[in-house]
């Protein structure tokens, strides 16, 4: 008997957990829900009392005239080379970074190390006005070299902590036999531990892409050519010409966010094996 109330007992409290947590995700898919039901319905339905949830009737029309009120090809096009740009230099040379911190011995590595965290703690608008004379006196403003350039050089200070934390939970013996077959360290770090981190860098892929597709203060700063702004510049200008139609407001926003959505799906099972993994390490 107290075996099987033990078990009802614990079944209980899995249905009371799940109901939470059921309650707690329609919370936080309220506004993704509100967003789409809008984008599908007219301006004065939107607001209409009492609310109605289903669109009557559905408005697809709403996509087309929002994509088209703006230039939304250019602004997509510009935000996919900065993206990819980013990435690129993030996925290259972040993990040179961490496997110099984690893997190899050196002079002041540690000392480095804690200096490079120390960054974390400094506020962005410190360092705003500082870089942003830099790249004046380089003559990069309105182009995109002060959202890109910083990626090839290690990218976020979190990026290299994260994969260093996931790259010293690696055994080093790997790195040894390698060693003792003629590789280098070039070779160790490309084909050893790069393809046993693949939780760790696709966690870092999906936190660069979602960090690069929704950036609207670095654009704005940079940037001064219509032609060169991304989705999220053109986003924010778009709701101020069309502040009132609030339809075609939703539908943009939408499209915008479809991307990022589905990324993350694709990766979400390496997304959170990298982030717990990493931190337990």
């Amino acid at each position: 008997m107290s075996s099987t109330g033990g078990k009802q007992k614990l079944t209980m409290q899995k249905s009371i957990i799940f109901i939470i947590l059921l309650i707690g995700s329609l919370m936080y898919l309220m506004p993704f829900l509100w967003l789409v039901r809008s984008s599908l319905m007219s301006t004065g339905q939107i607001f209409k009392m009492p609310l109605e949830w289903i669109p009557k009737p559905f408005k697809w029309d709403n996509y087309p005239q929002a994509l088209t009120a703006m230039p939304f090809a250019r602004y997509f096009l510009n935000t996919v080379l900065i993206v990819v740009l980013v990435e690129v230099g993030t996925l290259l040379t972040a993990p040179m970074a961490a496997f110099a911190f984690s893997r190899l011995r050196w002079r002041g590595r540690d000392t480095i190390f804690f200096v490079l965290l120390t960054s974390l703690m400094i506020p962005y608008a410190v360092t705003l006005i500082p870089t942003f004379i830099l790249w004046t006196k380089l003559g990069a403003i309105n182009t995109y070299l002060p959202l890109t350039v910083p990626a090839w050089f290690g990218g976020s200070a979190y990026y290299i902590f994260l994969l260093r934390q996931f790259f010293a939970g690696l055994p080093i013996e790997y790195d040894e036999a390698a060693y003792l077959d003629g590789a280098s360290p070039w070779q160790v770090l490309w084909k050893i531990v790069i393809p046993l981190s693949k939780p760790a860098m696709i966690t870092v892929a999906v936190f660069t892409f979602l960090g690069v597709w929704g950036d609207l203060m670095g654009p704005i700063i940079y940037l001064n050519d219509a032609s060169k702004y991304t989705l999220a510049v053109g986003l924010t200008i778009f709701r101020g010409a069309y502040s009132t139609k609030w339809n075609l407001l939703m539908a943009a926003s939408t499209v915008i966010m479809v991307p990022p959505i589905v990324l993350y799906f694709l990766g979400q099972r390496y997304f959170e094996q990298g982030i717990t993994m990493g931190g337990i390490k």
